[in-house]
This record gives C-alpha cells, structure tokens and sequence, in this order.
C-alpha cells in the first residue's frame, strides 16, 4: 500500500504516522527554505555595504570600549556572524513555521529578473510586496543603526569614564567639563537608549515579541521624506535647506548656555522616551500595533515635536548672528530650520494616512488623542 507505514504490532499501515512523518518533513523544508532566503539576503546586504564608499566611513571609525581599541568594521562583522546564528537558531526552533518575508522577497526579485515588465504589468500579492518592503526597510535602516549604536555606546562610556574619574574637575571647571564631557555624556545616553530599541526592532521580528509588520508604507512619498532624514540622503537634504541640525549650540553667557543646553536635553530625553514606549516595535513607515502609552498619550508625534523644537533651540545662535547681517539672511536662517520642520510634518501626515489604510486601530487611537504636535494646539 503505497503512501502508508506498515505498523507490524497491529499488523497494518498507519495513516497517522504517514501523515505526520509528512509534516515534519514539510516542515523542515520550508524551515531550511526560510534560512537560506535569510541568508542570502543577510550576505548579499554586507556584500553591497561593503563595497559602498559612503557607507565605508562609518565602518573606517575606530572606537574604544574602555581600554580595547577596535575597528568598526571588525565588529560589524562579528555582528553578521552572530545575527545569522540567531537566525538559524530561530527558524530551526520555531514551533510554528510560515513562510518568512525573505522568501517572498526573493520571489519578487526572482520574478522581476525573468519577466520585469510581466511582473510589473501582474504586480505583486500582498504577501510579495510586505516581504519586499519589509526586506528594503531593514536593509537601509539596519545598517544605519548598528554601527550608531557602537558609537553612542563607546563614546557615553568614554565621556562618563572621564567624568567618574576626575569628580574634582566639576567644581574646579564645570563649565569646561560640562563642554567637553557632560553634555556628551547625557546627549549619548539619550541617543543611545533610542538607537538602541530602534536597531532591535529593525532587526528583530518575533510573534513573541508581538511586533512582527503588518504593513509596510508603499508610497513614494512616504518613503522619500522619511530617507531624506538619514544618511546619506541627509545631506542632500541639507545642503537644499541650507542648514544643518544642530546638536550642541554655544552661548556666549554661561548661564544661558548651560540652561539651553539642558532644555535641549530634556527635549531629546522626551523624545527618546517615544522610542522606549513603541519599545520592540520601533521602526519607520511600518504598522506593528498601535502604541498609546507615555508621551504618546498626549500627542501622537512626541518625538518629532520634540527633535524639531530642540534644532529651533539648536538654531538660535545661528539665527541671531544670520539677524545681525541682514533681513534678507535672517528670514532664510528661519526658512531653512522651517524646511526641516516641515519634513517632519510630511513624515507624520504621511505615516497616518499609512496606518489608517491598515486598520481601524489607528482611528480609533486619534479618538482618544486629537493632537498631533502640541497639547490643546496643533
């Protein structure tokens, strides 16, 4: 009897062994299937940021972790190694196996290469274009993420080690300390606390964690003012706005300039507390579940309100010294902070129309939170 095991204790075929030996080995191959689509996009990712010269700066730095020196590079490297491993480990113990966004990816590109204007005329399942946007997402922001997280990391310890061991040097020149160290030492502490869950949500995707994507933005605009905040297309950006962000702005007056600081840093800590509060679901033009939960009870973009007025703070002394030359340099110092607050605005109107498209869960949060960038206001 083909496609039947002969059980010889109750001397006939047993349908049931057949029927579950065929599932564990449907299983194991769609697991082996969704390691080596990982895998080949996990590679084919180090393989193009390796040979990219932008991209190569950040790998070039040399940080120092207490007393060990190393290259970015080298640690960038360990980090595929182990992020694979992960992977592996993942997909081999899943209890619950479904085909993963990497193989819908490749089906895409696979498809895409044997009949491009086919493909494009038939465009793609909803399954084949989360996988592919899912992919591109963390393939950019991924390798953003990881090499800023060693930097803030190395360089808050750096500043703090220097602060714990010269105690003295706050009373003798705070001011000095303050410059040089202190507000480095907070401002990366802050940074570090966003980077740090917006790496691990880029990178990780687990039912568990309940932060798997549902829906990726598949807009073009929605896309373009997001990648115009990040390098390297930030510096495009910059250079039409004529002005840069802005993270540590001197004052002459040194009361003035340590208080702004601090307002400065308190704006940042608010804004990186949003990023704590979307906790494993941190990610850009994604809808992972809806959070309401600290500053986002309040408003529904707190950390963007809070990085836009901590650069108008940032832009001050620019602003005056633009003031002191002429109208003409004053009103276009104004406009080109204003050209940066107004790409976050894009940024929140584009993500809501996105998260609205989804769902209904959206909607029914902007019920209970009316106001986007100021309490009461806007």
């Amino acid at each position: 009897m083909a496609g039947h095991i002969y059980n010889p204790r109750q001397g006939c075929f047993n349908p049931l062994m057949d029927a579950t030996t065929f599932q564990l080995s449907q299983s194991l191959s769609l697991r082996l299937k969704n390691i080596s689509a990982s895998l080949t996009l996990l590679l084919a990712a180090y393989l193009l940021y390796s040979v990219l010269p932008y991209y190569q700066v950040f790998a070039s730095k040399e940080l120092t972790f207490f007393s060990y020196h190393f290259i970015t590079r080298d640690a960038l490297q360990l980090i595929y190694v182990i992020y694979g491993s992960l992977l592996l480990v993942y997909y081999l113990s899943d209890r619950n196996p479904r085909v993963s966004k990497s193989i819908y990816c490749l089906r895409v590109v696979s498809r895409f290469m044997l009949a491009p204007v086919r493909t494009c005329r038939e465009g793609l399942s909803s399954e084949e274009r989360l996988g592919l946007l899912t992919t591109l997402l963390k393939a950019f922001y991924a390798p953003l993420m990881v090499p800023w997280l060693l930097d803030h990391t190395t360089h808050m310890i750096s500043n703090g080690e220097f602060i714990f061991n010269n105690p003295e040097l706050l009373r003798i020149d705070f001011l000095a300390v303050f410059n040089v160290h202190g507000f480095w030492f907070l401002f990366q502490i802050i940074l570090f606390l966003d980077v740090l869950f917006f790496t691990i949500g880029y990178l990780v995707e687990m039912p568990v964690l309940k932060n798997q994507i549902r829906s990726v933005d598949p807009t073009l605009l929605g896309w373009a003012v997001a990648l115009a905040c990040y390098p390297p297309f930030n510096t495009v950006t910059s250079s039409i706005m004529g002005w840069t962000p802005i993270d540590f702005p001197q004052f002459e007056t040194p009361v003035v300039h340590v208080s702004v600081n601090f307002l400065l840093l308190l704006l940042m800590a608010v804004y990186t507390s949003a990023s704590v509060a979307l906790n494993f679901k941190a990610s850009n033009l994604t809808h992972r579940g809806i959070i309401a939960t600290g500053p986002y009870r309040f408003i529904r973009h707190p950390a963007y309100t809070c990085k836009n007025l901590a650069w108008w703070i940032a832009a001050i002394p620019g602003i005056m010294a633009a003031y002191q030359i002429s109208f003409f340099q004053f009103a276009s110092a104004i406009a080109s902070v204003a050209g940066w607050s107004i790409i976050y605005a894009l940024r929140a109107l584009t993500e809501e129309d996105h998260l609205r498209k989804v769902d209904g869960e959206y909607d029914e949060y902007c019920q209970r939170v009316r106001y986007r960038f100021i309490p009461g206001l806007l």
